[in-house]
């Protein structure tokens, strides 16, 4: 039987050292028994993930990871959601990044407007609609969706998640679309202002969605399909649309996981049992976890350690019934102490392949080991050499 290979990417694992937890990161503090059997009896060294010039975002960096150069593909993160939400796009039509956020007294008080849910923001972004002109708002999952515009230019925009806590009119959007996402904005801020949803979360004392905060946008990108560039059969489980829409343009298979949320209540084992089932039958699984990021920008350890946790136990749940090669890995760190993303290398290792004298998974550790520092195209190709 041919070898088959597995991922497992815990976005935003890695941190800095904490005093809360007496100078360890959350991944030394956490019980991580799968993740440091993979480092001890394989082999660890650091990945940078994020080019040079490029914003440290869970787009860029997964591209990477997954063997995409984000230099020669990468347009923005919208375009790469659009294609998991089964939007098609034209080839003038420039697809934003559409939150969900929470706005007060001019400062951005949560870029996730409390986590709302998908059923909550379908409702908003619909009353939203019936306002919009030559634009159109695509409903996703929670707090994350999509706004189109046809003959769109693109613009400068920031993500929400990078400037939480600071006054929004610094960092809305600039260039040639941002006349009309501006106009956008304010209609949606006129138009959630009263709306039933947000009276109901007020009323349960949670944070209403005050306005939409469109980023990151992009036309559709040249990916190759992974097949064709790895000779495998390969598949994704994730239960963000940034992932299954990469996955989507590398025409890799799209598992969907019931349970899966892409927040810290995800169903774990769930995805470790589908996660078993796909290897069955193809020759590479790319299984990515978005809750210790979340955890990350919540700015909380407790959470952050406990999703960690529940990240090896998914882990050894996959390892008991597969014997291929793994690779485990953040895609970029996601400090507490800053609440958003950074471009520092992050440690991997890989199980199946040498062996060297790391003993466990964490940041220290991924600097001894034999790998060395590596650009993030190069992970599938040492995996499957």
């Amino acid at each position: 039987m041919s070898e088959k290979y597995c991922i497992i990417l815990g976005d935003g694992m890695a941190d800095e050292p904490l005093a809360e937890l007496s100078g360890m990161t959350p991944l030394e503090a956490a019980h991580t028994p799968n993740m440091d059997y993979i480092a001890r009896e394989g082999s660890m060294g650091l990945l940078k993930t994020v080019p040079e010039g490029y914003s440290p975002g869970s787009d860029i960096a997964n591209l990477s990871v997954l063997g995409y150069d984000p230099v020669s593909c990468y347009t923005g993160r919208g375009a790469l959601e659009a294609a998991s939400m089964g939007i098609t796009l034209g080839d003038e039509d420039v697809a934003y990044r559409c939150n969900l956020v929470t706005i007060r007294n001019g400062i951005i008080e949560d870029f996730n407007a409390g986590h709302i849910s998908s059923e909550e923001g379908a409702a908003l972004l619909t009353s939203l609609n019936k306002h919009l002109t030559g634009m159109i708002c695509y409903p996703g999952i929670s707090y994350r969706n999509l706004i189109v515009l046809p003959g769109g230019k693109g613009c400068e925009s920031t993500a929400p998640h990078d400037v939480t806590g600071q006054q929004a009119e610094l960092y809305l959007p600039k260039g040639s679309d941002a006349e009309k996402l501006l106009k956008a904005m304010e209609i949606s801020r006129e138009i959630f202002a009263d709306h039933p949803v947000n009276r109901d979360r007020i009323r349960r004392e949670k944070n209403p969605a005050t306005s939409i905060w469109p980023w990151s946008g992009g036309k559709h990108p040249a990916i190759q399909p992974f097949s064709d560039i790895f000779g495998l059969k390969g598949g994704i489980i994730s239960a963000v649309d940034l992932l299954n829409g990469i996955g989507t343009y590398a025409k890799m298979e799209i598992i969907k996981v019931p349970g899966a949320t892409g927040f810290i209540d995800t169903d774990y084992q769930a995805k470790a049992r589908y996660a078993i089932e796909a290897l069955k039958y193809l020759d590479f699984l790319f299984i990515h976890v978005e809750a210790p990021d979340e955890a990350g920008h919540m700015g909380s350890i407790e959470e952050k350690v406990k999703a960690i946790e529940r990240v090896d136990e998914m882990i050894g749940t996959i390892m008991s019934q597969f014997t291929g090669r793994i690779a485990v890995l953040p895609d970029h760190p996601t400090p507490i102490r800053i609440k958003t993303h950074t471009a520092d290398p992050v440690p991997f290792a890989i199980l199946g392949k040498e062996k060297d004298t790391t003993t466990r998974f964490s940041e220290k550790e991924g600097q001894k080991g034999k790998y060395g520092l590596l650009p993030g195209t190069s992970l599938i190709p040492l995996l499957i050499s």
